[in-house]
């Protein structure tokens, strides 16, 4: 029987130029060699898997072999490798010195590959200086490490560096193509790509996990396969919770989650691949960032598909739940039930990107039209154009807004309106013939501004206007009692204290506020108290309207320099109080030999 060599080995790269996903690197390299310009220490960083020892075995390989390449002639001689994780005294780094001293027999270098340099000692490491500073011409030293940092200043300002990147999907997945064709391997292409993502940029682990699906596919990779062996969560699912999610299927999600969770996943890679998922789709919506998706094809259509189907505030406002999510996974004591409030959350928020607001009692935009509105005055139509009803304000910034409407303003912008033209009064007298009326373009008889038919229309509209108005107000004022005039005015507080505003709070709460009709009296100890509070009020008269659905409510500020600011009371000021009105207590507590417990 054949002894299997696992792919990471068997397609080892032999040359520069099979090195996958580093052209820089090896550029670099090559170009150094032909121009004789190759320093005597370098250094190989990066994350694992990435070829730094292959690329040092390589460049060992190159400079011993002038003017050809023969991947079957390794000067094996000539290179010596180190490795530092269990070679890390000082007496190993003395034998290594005694070793650079002697020329090699055949080619030119003798190359020290020293792996996992970080490992050395300190002690080793300035044992290594000096030789490293300063070898001799036949030796070259190429340090390789996962973590650059752990090397001391010294040793990197005396090497040539050179920062290997993690290798990209698309590259791995073609280098696994290439490696399924050279095996006979059927594939699917997502199945590639499912592989190149889960080795992490690392082309070693590629190669080992294509290695395992292929024991357990046989020579035909799916995409099904592949995510049953490597037990991961595939963009299907993904789209499929999104789904359930667009629909407010709270139910069907919750199911969806306990299903995922019986097959073996961990809710934090679930809740932070969902949030990823989010990124996806709010990349396929637009075709500039397309090529961001590091998927297949197939992949990509489905992700085009379902990003039509949700708004760009819908995502933002996801990715934001999710990463909340994500972020408080491992310190919550009942995992479970956070990702599930976080799927009852997604499942809650609107196509619009908010959750649903309540709805107006009137609308703002009733009072915000330019055509406001068209009065029938004794059948006689008269259009009011562009007529701004009140210098409307925002009251309350949430769910709740009411527009300040002042109906004495609309009278006064109805008369300072200019000519108005009614349809004429037909009757059976003539006009004369020597003083003619001037016509519009509509064939109607124009009107002077001070004759009496525009006076008499201009108030009549008026009077309509004025009623209608007053019926809107009439919808809005709802009777209310102190006591939920009490309970709002202390939830505004209340916020006020959470948003930081400690002086408006206090303002606030210095004594209960007294209803009077729809008059709020609140008092104050001075006048700075009072001038403080006269800033805020506009938007607490706002929130208390928008809340008590009344339009009349009205604040009136009172100033009492005689008020007493509330304070806690601890129990020792109560007792003192108490031994006050009755002395007797202070005997009975020295006769029990009692404490007063705060």
């Amino acid at each position: 029987m054949e002894q299997f060599v696992v792919s990471a080995r068997k397609y080892r790269p032999q040359t520069f130029k099979d090195v996958v996903g580093q052209q820089a690197i090896t550029n670099t390299l090559l170009n150094a060699i032909e121009s004789n310009h190759l320093a005597s220490a370098l250094l190989f960083t990066g994350p694992r898997g990435v070829g730094k020892t292959t690329c040092a075995r390589i460049l060992a390989r190159k400079i011993n072999q002038p003017g050809y390449d023969d991947p079957n002639e390794d000067f094996a001689f000539n290179v010596f490798e180190l490795d530092a994780a269990s070679n890390n005294s000082v007496d190993d780094i003395r034998n290594l010195i005694d070793q650079v001293r002697i020329p090699p027999q055949t080619g030119q270098y003798k190359v020290y590959i020293i792996d996992e340099v970080h490992m050395l000692s300190s002690a080793a490491f300035n044992a290594f200086l000096k030789t490293l500073e300063e070898p001799p011409k036949h030796a070259i030293f190429i340090l390789a490490t996962t973590e650059k940092h752990k090397i001391i200043p010294t040793i990197l300002s005396r090497c040539q560096i050179f920062d290997f990147k993690r290798i990209t999907v698309k590259d791995a997945k073609e280098h696994l193509a290439e490696v399924a064709k050279s095996q006979g391997v059927a594939f699917e292409d997502d199945a590639l790509h499912i592989i190149a993502q889960k080795a992490d940029g690392a082309m070693r682990d590629a190669l080992s996990i294509f290695d395992r699906v292929v024991s357990y596919c046989g020579n035909n990779l799916t995409r099904q396969a592949v995510t049953e062996n490597l037990n991961v969560l595939d963009y299907e699912t993904y789209i499929n919770i999104t789904d359930l999610i667009l629909e407010h299927k709270i139910p069907e999600v919750l199911l969806a989650y306990n299903d995922i969770l019986s097959k073996g996943f961990d809710g934090h890679h679930f809740i932070a691949g969902l949030a990823s998922h989010f990124r996806d789709l709010l990349v396929a919506k637009n075709p500039a960032t397309l090529s961001l998706l590091e998927m297949g094809e197939a992949a990509q259509k489905l992700y085009g598909q379902q990003s039509q189907k949700v708004s760009q505030e819908f995502l933002l406002k996801g990715i934001d739940i999710a990463n909340d999510c994500d972020l408080k996974y491992k310190v919550s004591q009942n995992q479970r039930l956070l990702v599930e409030l976080a799927l009852m959350q997604l499942s809650s928020i609107g196509f619009d990107g908010e959750k649903k607001k309540p709805e107006f009692i009137i609308p703002p935009t009733y009072y915000r039209k330019n055509d406001y509105s068209i009065a029938e005055v004794r059948g006689t139509k008269y259009e009011v154009q562009s007529v701004d009803v009140s210098e409307s304000r925002k009251l309350e910034a949430g769910s709740q807004k009411l527009e300040e409407i002042k109906v004495d303003e609309v009278i006064q912008k109805v008369e300072e309106l200019p000519t108005i033209n009614p349809k004429p009064i037909t009757d059976n007298r003539q006009p004369t013939t020597h003083n003619p009326q001037p016509i519009t373009d509509n064939g109607q008889p124009k009107v002077s501004a001070m004759s009496l038919a525009s006076i008499r229309a201009k108030k009549e509209m008026a009077e309509t206007l004025k009623s209608t108005v007053k019926e809107v107000v009439q919808h809005v004022n709802e009777p209310f009692t102190e006591t939920e005039m009490l309970e709002q005015w202390l939830k505004y507080a209340q916020r006020m204290e959470d948003k930081g505003y400690r002086i408006i709070a206090s303002l606030l709460t210095i004594n209960d506020p007294i209803l009077e009709g729809t008059t709020i009296i609140h008092e104050l100890p001075n006048e700075s108290s009072k001038i403080d509070f006269e800033k805020e009020r506009p938007d607490l008269l706002g929130y208390l309207r928008g809340k008590l659905h009344n339009h009349d409510i009205s604040i009136e500020v009172k100033v009492n320099e005689t008020l007493v600011l509330k304070k806690s009371y601890t129990a020792q000021d109560k007792y003192n109080r108490l031994v006050e009105l009755n002395p007797n207590l202070e005997l009975m507590r020295n006769l029990f030999g009692l404490e007063v417990n705060e």
